[in-house]
């Protein structure tokens, strides 16, 4: 009987450690099971981050307006842009980190770009190169000026008195939003034609000219084209331009200097005033309004004369969008 219980006793215990190898080696079969999972997690978000690496790093080939080859980022981030059109950036949802602030300020986005940087006018590179940017974009021809600012970034050259539409696709491209370009331009055809209609429909106008003057210092008149507000009233729908304009506009001049003589040959069934800056500039307004040649004129006899901020009225995008809501107030008399 001893001997039969220690042979019980015997088979009971290596049983029990049987079971227990048996659960330790499956555990340890769980554990490793469970390894290649975590291991797959973390080769996911290696290559995940090694993916969005790779996309802010890419770089691809880009033809500017004077006919550069520059490589440019795919996805810019920081962004310089040194030219008339800011508001163009920032209708496509981009904040240039630098730009010239003199060049902003009295505007409609002036507050939107407040934390920009100030790259000067003429453009300081020394500044530039403080904010590491990826890209410059340069609205100027200059090709002096241009390889010294190239030297600080990839720089590509732009067209600032382009058509509107044209500028926002080649924005669009260059930066990477070219579904934000699309889908403004056709939010702001939509609603320009809109207020166009509602102006007509109304009989706030008619099928009538409009012209656009402005004084700059040293009492020079300018007679505005294919620059600023000329832009929003001769596009479809709009104004027509008088016929003197209208050869400045097929001859693709943004202005032309005339003598207060010459206004008459320029009459137009309105008249914009863009208000100048100087204040040289604003006395000279004042005193071509006292004119006999001004007081003769169609459309300041018929009461149709409108003024805006030289730098309100502007070509870029943001100003545009301001001037559907503005142009209506000023024709009913509301400024």
């Amino acid at each position: 009987m001893n001997t039969t219980k220690l042979r019980i006793s015997v088979l009971t215990c290596m049983l029990t450690l049987s079971m227990t190898l048996l659960a330790a080696c499956g555990s340890s079969n769980n554990a490793g099971a469970n390894v290649p999972e975590q291991s797959a997690n973390t080769g996911s978000t290696n290559t995940a981050t090694n993916t969005a690496q790779a996309e802010e790093n890419a770089t691809r080939s880009f033809k500017d307006w004077t006919g550069h080859d520059v490589e440019v980022p795919t996805t810019p981030q920081r962004v310089i842009y040194h030219g008339e059109v800011t508001g163009d950036l920032l209708a496509l949802g981009v904040q240039p980190i630098g730009l010239d602030k003199k060049s902003a300020v009295g505007t409609v986005y002036e507050s939107s770009v407040a934390s920009a940087d100030d790259v000067g006018f003429p453009f300081n590179v020394e500044k530039a190169m403080t904010l590491e940017p990826d890209l410059i974009i340069f609205s100027n021809a200059d090709e002096a000026q241009y390889e010294q600012i190239a030297k600080v970034a990839p720089t590509v050259t732009f067209d600032s008195f382009a058509p509107l539409e044209d500028r926002l696709t080649t924005l669009g491209d260059l930066l990477n939003k070219q579904q934000e370009a699309s889908d403004w331009i056709a939010e702001y055809k939509s609603k320009s034609s809109d207020m166009w209609k509602k102006l007509k429909d109304d009989g706030v106008i008619g099928d009538e000219s409009a012209l656009v003057l402005t004084m700059y210092p040293g009492n020079r008149m300018f007679v505005m084209a294919n620059a600023g507000l000329p832009q929003f009233l001769y596009e479809g729908g709009g104004f027509r331009a008088p016929d003197g304009v209208q050869k400045l506009m097929d001859e693709e001049q943004g202005f032309a200097q005339i003598s207060t003589e010459l206004l008459p040959d320029y009459a137009a069934d309105r008249i914009f005033i863009l208000n100048p800056v100087d204040a040289e500039a604003q006395s000279d307004t004042a005193e071509l309004l006292k004119s006999e040649v001004w007081g003769k004129l169609p459309a300041v006899q018929a009461g149709h004369v409108y003024y805006f901020d030289i730098v309100k009225a502007t070509s870029d995008a943001t100003s545009r969008a301001w001037l559907i809501d503005e142009l209506p107030k000023a024709l009913a008399g509301q400024q």
